[in-house]
């Protein structure tokens, strides 16, 4: 059995369509007006969310933006670069969840800011620089932020912002996103965990930090650029996306049995020292599977990625985002 090939990758937000309604297109860009870009799903989640969008757009004309918005990931890139080279580019708004962050981060020119508008099911990245789905604060996000410089990941050739993992934690992502029909809650994820605790089989990873010949061995693999996961899971808490490193955890018991066991040791943060853990700092990383013709998913950012063999490196200073300027508002460095 040959490791099959990674799911394409999305050619335009959250598999959005290609056309907006009219009402939230304005193409029309003013000159002594600077110009935000906020990149949507107008078909993702209730409508509500698409009386949030129009609400952005209007305020965003009081305060003396202009809006434009979009949905086709190729028009978001052709326009924030126009843009940019004129000088008249505020921001592109990612107004979606951390997928959309993820996918703009791969496509948009680097350098380019994001101001981040958390609609997704998770938004990890929006929860760690404390930023909400308010549209007075992005606003005032817009107006009074600053620009900080983030680390990224870089997997296969495809950039991951807040996390990846390999294994059970990917084969639940797979399947989510196989059976996906549009927008996704936290209760979607039960059939696919239970789908997978009935077939996966937990084969061996096999682990080279920079370059070490030593491999470490693993069942369970999880990478972080930032200290958050889904649920608010402490795996690794410490890790910092300004330090030029990522931080792995892993466990090597295999099994669903062990795996309830993880899970409880990292609610009561004991799994440090109950568990057969490994915890590094690291630049670059080589996973293979023990069986290389057992496919082993990978995902990024709560996205399919592919499958191993997988080469991670860290990419530093990569990502610009806009923070709030007050203390009370911004990042916890």
């Amino acid at each position: 059995m040959q490791p099959r090939s990674p799911p394409r990758a999305p050619d335009r937000l959250d598999a959005a369509p290609t056309k907006l309604p009219p009402i939230f297109m304005n193409l029309d860009n003013v000159a002594d007006q600077p110009a935000v870009i906020v990149s949507v799903n107008p078909n993702s989640g209730s409508s509500s969310r698409s009386d949030l969008i129009r609400n952005v757009t209007k305020k965003l004309n009081v305060a003396g933006f202009q809006p434009i918005v979009l949905s086709d990931i190729a028009e978001v890139a052709a326009e924030s670069g126009r843009l940019r080279d004129a000088g008249t580019l505020r921001a592109v708004v990612a107004a979606g969840g951390d997928g959309t962050v993820s996918l703009l981060a791969n496509t948009i020119d680097q350098g380019i800011a994001l101001a981040i508008f958390p609609l997704g099911t998770e938004n990890l990245l929006a929860k760690h620089l404390n930023l909400k789905a308010d549209p007075d604060c992005l606003i005032d996000l817009l107006k009074y932020g600053t620009e900080k410089k983030l680390d990224a990941g870089r997997a296969n050739g495809k950039l991951f912002l807040v996390m990846a993992s390999c294994g059970f934690d990917a084969r639940v992502v797979e399947n989510l996103h196989r059976n996906r029909t549009g927008h996704i809650s936290h209760l979607s994820y039960l059939r696919p965990i239970l789908s997978s605790l009935r077939r996966y089989k937990y084969p061996q990873l096999n682990i080279s930090l920079d370059g070490d010949q030593t491999t470490i061995p693993a069942r369970w693999l999880f990478l972080f650029n930032v200290a958050r996961y889904a649920m608010n899971l402490p795996i690794v808490p410490d890790a910092d996306p300004c330090d030029g490193l990522l931080d792995m955890c892993s466990f090597r018991g295999p099994g669903n049995l062990r795996g309830l066991f993880y899970l409880v040791t990292v609610l009561l943060r004991k799994h440090r020292r109950w568990c057969r853990t490994e915890f590094r700092k690291f630049r670059k990383m080589t996973i293979v599977s023990d069986d290389p013709n057992v496919s082993v998913p990978f995902q990024l950012d709560g996205d399919p990625g592919g499958y191993l063999p997988l080469e991670i490196e860290t990419v530093s200073n990569y990502l610009t985002v806009l923070v709030h300027a007050k203390p009370s508002q911004g990042v916890n460095d």
